[in-house]
């Protein structure tokens, strides 16, 4: 299961808020059985901090909230952090399309291999999906999805919104799905620009056009933070 949490930052507090976060939080989750899978800035909107996190079950999901939420390190520093955010509500809850289109589990930045941190541009793109056709959606978005990989792009995940009640609903989650997500990394900028991003651009007409769709979809363009684990690895392309 996993959690595709935008966070809106107050005015010029998002670059302490990714620091604070990168300094205290990766391993603690980690230590209680979940993985923060990317952390981001959102480069179209300046106060958006994004964070992706990943757990085994749905009752792994309850039982690590509470004990992160109500342990002693949220205890510590939830003052501070919360004083820097303005909304926390805008949360997806998803699971894979299908087995091989799981969310990618990267290895932890290494300080020393890499001395400037996470690299690489992620880009995500988000369907609204009208009901009971995210199925039909997916095959017909999947050839769009294939070129993009063409370009270039290192798919990181194809996810759905997962049609289950909140078993943690002190954290709430949006529940106007259905959702379909793609997210893919680029190495940088030039990737981006010069490659994909025209490719991205013409695909999202395509589904768009096939009816199933409920909006035309969104695109968020993502710069890692120092220490996100979702982000451009050279030797795992």
């Amino acid at each position: 299961m996993v959690e595709f949490r935008r966070y809106t930052i107050k005015e010029h507090e998002r670059e302490h808020f990714a620091e604070y976060f990168d300094s205290f939080f990766p391993e603690a989750f980690e230590q209680l059985g979940c993985l923060a899978l990317g952390t981001f800035a959102d480069r179209g909107n300046p106060s958006m901090f994004l964070w992706i996190r990943g757990f085994h079950s749905m009752d792994d999901r309850a039982l690590i909230n509470a004990q992160f939420y109500y342990g002693p390190l949220w205890k510590e520093h939830k003052a501070t952090m919360n004083k820097m955010i303005e909304d926390s509500d805008n949360v997806l809850l998803l699971q894979a399309l299908a087995p091989d289109t799981s969310m990618e589990v990267l290895p932890a930045v290494a300080p020393v291999a890499e001395e400037k941190g996470a690299q690489g541009i992620v880009v995500a793109q988000i369907f609204a999906v009208k009901a009971d056709n995210v199925d039909a959606f997916a095959g017909q978005a999947e050839p769009v999805f294939a070129g993009y990989r063409a370009a270039g792009a290192h798919q990181a995940g194809i996810l759905v919104t997962a049609d289950v009640k909140n078993n943690f609903p002190q954290l709430p989650v949006r529940p106007d799905g259905p959702f379909l997500l793609w997210i893919g990394v680029v190495k940088n900028d030039r990737a981006w620009n010069e490659q994909l991003q025209p490719v991205v651009q013409r695909g999202a007409e395509s589904p768009s056009a096939t009816g199933l769709v409920r909006a035309a979809p969104e695109l968020l363009v993502l710069e890692p933070t120092r220490r996100s684990r979702l982000r451009w690895l050279a030797e795992s392309r």
